[in-house]
């Protein structure tokens, strides 16, 4: 199974997971009438923020993925390797810490290593990128609930 077809099958069972439902009309006309101007930013039926997790999965969809648990919220990258700059690869681990959807409720840390003549070496990584990761991740995650709101 490919990176992209587990990050999209992850996706749509936390959209699937987290949708509402309500099993009868009455049930149902009640709660329309007293739904929320925005869309819950608290979604915990995969044990963190639906839209966070959501939003983390599809900003690294583009990397390997070695491990993902949506109940411990975590998401760690295998190597990857831009084929543009095939010197230098990078690694990436996302925490989601709350069940809100907060800035603070984000933690993502990135590893990056240079290839030298001893093989891959540990490297500085470059200032401001995990603060855009993460400025990225939680932008994703407020458009999904946006999207979200009732018609």
């Amino acid at each position: 199974m490919t990176v992209v077809r587990v990050a999209t099958a992850l996706a749509a069972m936390a959209i699937i997971v987290a949708a509402p439902g309500c099993s009868n009309k009455k049930a149902k006309a009640a709660s329309a009438s007293a739904a929320p101007a925005m869309a819950p930013s608290r979604v915990t039926a995969i044990g963190v923020n639906a839209y966070l997790w959501r939003a983390s999965l599809e900003t690294l969809s583009f990397m390997p993925l070695a491990q993902v648990d949506s109940n411990g919220g975590v998401i760690v990258t295998d190597w990857y390797v831009n084929p543009q700059s095939p010197s230098e690869r990078v690694k990436v681990s996302v925490a989601i810490l709350d069940t809100d959807l907060r800035a603070d409720a984000l933690r993502v840390s990135v590893n990056r290593q240079e290839l030298g003549a001893a093989g891959w070496v540990d490297a500085p990584v470059r200032a401001g990128t995990v603060q855009k990761l993460e400025e990225t991740i939680l932008e994703r995650a407020r458009r999904l609930r946006q999207s979200q709101l009732p018609s």
